[in-house]
């Protein structure tokens, strides 16, 4: 039975590429990889507390005391079981990865919500990139970038940009009619019909897309620690690799608390743009 050489054209595509654009890639690998680190350098200088009292800030605005507190507590906990620098590496990696995933999502998603043409054609892309196994992703990545966070962030990009995407476009298209009709009765063109009534009414929904691309992008970090991302997810790597139960638990523990903060911090947006708007 004949197989269709997939792998082998993909192969050759990629050789290709590599050859014809290694150069460029390596220098922004490294122009990328200083970025990255100076701002993690940024982050390490900040005093511990500091950054806690910031996060407790930040939390207190957006959902209250609880939250606030039970930010100290894991916060204190991460810093008590020594795993600080770990933590804002991590932390690093999903701010940049999710900044660069709003930064190209949130206009792919206006463009198709507002353009059924471009929405046709990438649906099926999207729906590639979301069925697609996250470890496949860490192999183009290690190919074009080499080991360390440049290649993590790439893969995370990819991972976890299709949310943002997918309900941003879904935010424009729940718009109602009556809306649009209202908007163009009274003149508007297209761009004031666009940041006059399109998103902000599609906001919250927009805001649950970076909900989850924040969260995808802190899965993906973890499992980006393969190929040298280091962070919570190069201590569970290790853990594993180790068999040291007790410090995958703590590396573990450390991410669900990175996890929860994000979290709450994006719903809670969410949640206020929701109330704002009925």
């Amino acid at each position: 039975m004949y197989k269709i050489p997939m792998a082998e054209y993909i192969d050759k595509g990629v050789r290709w590429m590599e050859a014809t654009f290694g150069n460029g890639m390596d220098a922004f690998s490294e122009g990328f990889g200083k970025f990255i680190r100076g701002f993690e350098h940024i982050l390490q200088i900040i005093p511990w507390w500091v950054l806690i009292l910031i996060f407790a800030v930040i939390t207190f605005k957006v959902k209250g005391w609880k939250l606030s507190l039970g930010t100290i507590l894991g916060l204190l906990l991460i810093y008590n079981l020594q795993l600080w620098s770990a933590f804002l590496s991590s932390l690093v990696l999903v701010i940049i990865s999710a900044v660069i995933c709003i930064l190209i999502g949130i206009p792919l998603g206006i463009a198709s919500g507002r353009n059924n043409t471009f929405h046709r054609i990438i649906s099926p892309i999207l729906d590639l990139m979301q069925t697609l196994p996250s470890f496949v992703y860490l192999i183009p990545a290690l190919l074009f970038f080499g080991i360390g966070k440049v290649p993590a962030v790439f893969a995370t990009v990819i991972f976890a940009m299709p949310p943002a995407i997918r309900l941003t476009d879904l935010g424009i298209r729940q718009v109602p009619v009556d809306l649009m009709e209202v908007g163009q009765a009274f003149g508007s063109t297209p761009r004031q019909l666009l940041w006059k009534i399109q998103l902000p009414v599609a906001l919250p929904t927009v805001m649950s897309g970076i909900n989850q691309t924040i969260m995808l992008s802190l899965s993906m970090v973890v499992i980006a620690s393969m190929i040298g991302a280091s962070g919570l997810g190069g201590g569970v790597l290790e853990a594993i690799s180790q068999l040291k139960i007790g410090m995958g638990f703590e590396y573990g523990i450390a991410v669900v608390i990175l996890a929860i903060i994000l979290d709450r911090i994006t719903q809670s947006i969410g949640s206020s743009l929701r109330t704002e708007n009925k």
